[in-house]
């Protein structure tokens, strides 16, 4: 970020020591009812989210302490898909809850930018969900405000959940919502919520399925122009099966969905923990790729018919309905005034005749009353529509400094929201506005914007060397995904270690783009071939070409050969190159004690060496005297020779 972004679109709590111990570093992101910044927790050195309340929720005392309340049970919480609560503080007025911080995304980033998603990758983001509400149901807690935004995926793909108790603390508070009255976020909000303001862990089930139809589907089941239409269709309209979106879809994820978001309460799984294990089931029925199960489809199919019967509701609204006020807060989120009127299908206590007569006299005081009625309507919402509002203006392209000026001149101010990636907007200028260009906006109101950091590129890591487990998970921070793998020998990297990654490492890429790895197989196994009895010359050569190192022990032998192979070890199986492999090559025969044979005459001394084993050859001395007596032998008389080996004999 520049010094001028810095500069322009500044927070006033950014640098500030909270409590004496949190130093607020940046703002991370903005919501209805707080704000959230990175901060380090001085006194244990540890970065934290500091969610810091909007001005005026800390100045009702009521709402404060139980803000306080629902903090501490939040903080009991202990689930490793919960964002834990560290501490709570009031400093001067200004309420925070210290939380983990959880660098990564949410979830609303992933439906925008995947959705939809097939069946298995949804219930896997949802099962995480489902883990953290279980854990808070059997506390006892309920969240209320279960929607993407508070589902934060970590940079390592961890999910968890945040804002346990919040949405209880705000909804308690007189100064944020009287007796009666609902906050929430509409396009997530369960009927009982709309119609009477109560909520258990029913409630955050159907959030939980509204939640999965969008996975599945990229869009809201529920829609309309305005807000209260949105909340009244969850009253008095079905869920629509996902397939109707998306056909691939099987019928027992169709029957997932609409279980979980059946508009009476009763018939939806009892808490967390019962829709996670029908989840688990439909899970499962996907790995088998089963296309139908009409069994499990059948366990979980709503009987659409006896919902309407039991909770009342029809096609229309119910008699003593109170019209919805709406003061737009930011995009969908809405305070409901709870209507407690008798629904539908109540039986009448008057006669029909007498009731038909009374109909009859209060027609023209009824219809002064509707009109009446629609003119204190009509006014109010002037008053709560046109005069306390005025439109966005275009800032997209502009520079903040600039988009501050241009707000300005329709009385509005400008904040920082985001930066993020552009590949159309340049570095450092506004992308996008919240509310967006055209949109309604509060006169003097404010508006978040987020300011481009240019394309989003990465540079690919050093992968060579790493496990291939370990070069993947690498791959998922900076967004770049696992490509082709081939696997190859090799002498020198060990087996499943990364030897080649394509593109390069510090190659610079966008996200999205498949990296290509070499993966070792170990060393090349080599066939050992058995050379016992054979030449160790010959096997000692074809040995060493093979890539094996040899080794030569030698002993005598009476039936191997000398110079042949006696025993090799190993002789069969594989090995590897440079292993060795020991050969005992034979000496021939045992060595045999040569006769003395001087001074014997030639027949005797003929007769003793052949009958020792010896050959014999004579020879006569250079001055023969005749005698045909042995004056010397080779070798001498002592020595040891091989059996069959010549002596040669000089005689006079």
């Amino acid at each position: 970020m520049t010094d001028d972004v810095d500069t322009q679109v500044s927070d006033r709590l950014v640098g500030r020591m909270l409590d004496g111990r949190y130093r607020v570093d940046a703002r991370v992101a903005k919501g209805g009812m707080a704000t959230v910044y990175r901060a380090l927790d001085t006194r244990l050195d540890r970065t934290v989210a500091l969610k810091v309340m909007h001005d005026g929720l800390g100045d009702d005392a009521q709402f404060a302490r139980r803000f306080v309340a629902e903090a501490r049970a939040a903080a009991r919480l202990s689930n490793h898909n919960v964002v834990a609560v560290f501490d709570q503080g009031d400093d001067n007025g200004t309420l925070f809850l210290a939380m983990e911080y959880v660098p990564g995304r949410t979830l609303r980033d992933v439906i925008r930018e995947q959705a939809p998603l097939s069946p298995a990758r949804a219930l896997d983001l949802l099962t995480p969900v489902l883990s953290a509400l279980s854990a808070a149901h059997d506390a006892g807690i309920v969240h209320r405000d279960i929607k993407p935004e508070n589902v934060l995926i970590s940079d390592k793909g961890v999910v968890k959940v945040a804002d346990f108790g919040l949405a209880r603390a705000v909804s308690a508070s007189g100064n944020t919502a009287t007796q009666g009255l609902l906050m929430g976020t509409v396009s997530y909000l369960a009927p009982e919520l709309v119609t009477d303001g109560s909520a258990d862990a029913r409630s955050d089930v159907y959030s939980a399925g509204i939640l999965l139809y969008e996975l599945l589907t990229g869009n809201k089941p529920h829609s309309g122009d305005t807000p209260i239409q949105v909340a009244y269709a969850h009253v008095h309209a079905d869920v629509p099966a996902p397939s109707l979106e998306v056909p691939t879809i099987p019928p027992y994820v169709d029957a997932l969905v609409q279980r979980a978001t059946a508009r009476d309460r009763d018939l939806r799984p009892t808490d967390a923990r019962v829709f996670s294990r029908q989840v688990h089931r439909v899970r499962s029925a996907l790995e088998e790729g089963l296309p139908d199960d009409p069994e499990l489809t059948g366990d979980l199919t709503v009987p659409i018919q006896q919902i309407r019967q039991d909770s009342g509701y029809d096609d229309g609204y119910t008699r003593g309905e109170a019209l919805l006020e709406v003061e737009p807060l930011r995009h969908d989120t809405i305070v409901v005034p709870v209507d407690r009127g008798r629904p539908t299908g109540a039986p009448a206590k008057p006669p029909a005749a007498p009731a038909q007569q009374r109909r009859r006299s209060r027609g023209p005081i009824a219809l002064i009353v509707i009109l009446a009625a629609a003119i204190a309507i009509g006014t109010a919402a002037w008053y709560y529509g046109i005069h306390r509002y005025t439109t966005t203006p275009n800032l997209v392209s502009m520079v903040p400094a600039v988009a501050e000026a241009e707000a300005a001149k329709s009385g509005l101010h400008t904040s920082l929201d985001n930066q993020d990636y552009s590949e159309d907007v340049p570095n450092g200028a506004v992308m996008r506005t919240d509310p967006a260009a055209g949109d309604r906006i509060r006169k003097n109101g404010d508006i978040g914007l987020t300011v481009s950091k240019g394309p989003e590129r990465y540079r690919v890591p050093q992968l060579v060397g790493l496990q291939l487990d370990a070069a993947q998970q690498a791959l998922s921070p900076i967004k770049l995904i696992t490509g082709q793998i081939s696997e190859q020998y090799s002498e020198t990297v060990p087996q499943g270690r990364v030897m080649a990654i394509s593109p390069r490492f510090n190659t610079v890429v966008k996200p999205g783009t498949a990296v290509n790895f070499a993966v070792s197989k170990g060393k090349r196994p080599i066939t050992v071939p058995d050379w016992t009895g054979k030449s160790y010359h010959d096997a000692s050569k074809a040995l060493r070409k093979l890539g094996f190192t040899v080794g030569r022990t030698t002993q005598y032998d009476e039936k191997v050969a000398e110079g042949n192979v006696i025993s090799q070890t190993p002789n069969s199986g594989t090995l590897f190159a440079k292993d060795k492999i020991t050969m005992v090559v034979s000496l021939g025969p045992p060595l045999v004690d040569v006769p003395d044979v001087k001074r014997k005459s030639t027949a005797d001394a003929q007769k003793i060496l052949t009958d020792a084993g010896f050959k014999v050859t004579v020879q006569k001395a250079p001055f023969n005297l005749g005698l045909n007596i042995v004056a010397a032998q080779s070798p001498g008389a002592g020595k040891k020779a091989q059996p069959g080996s010549t002596v040669t004999i000089t005689v006079l």
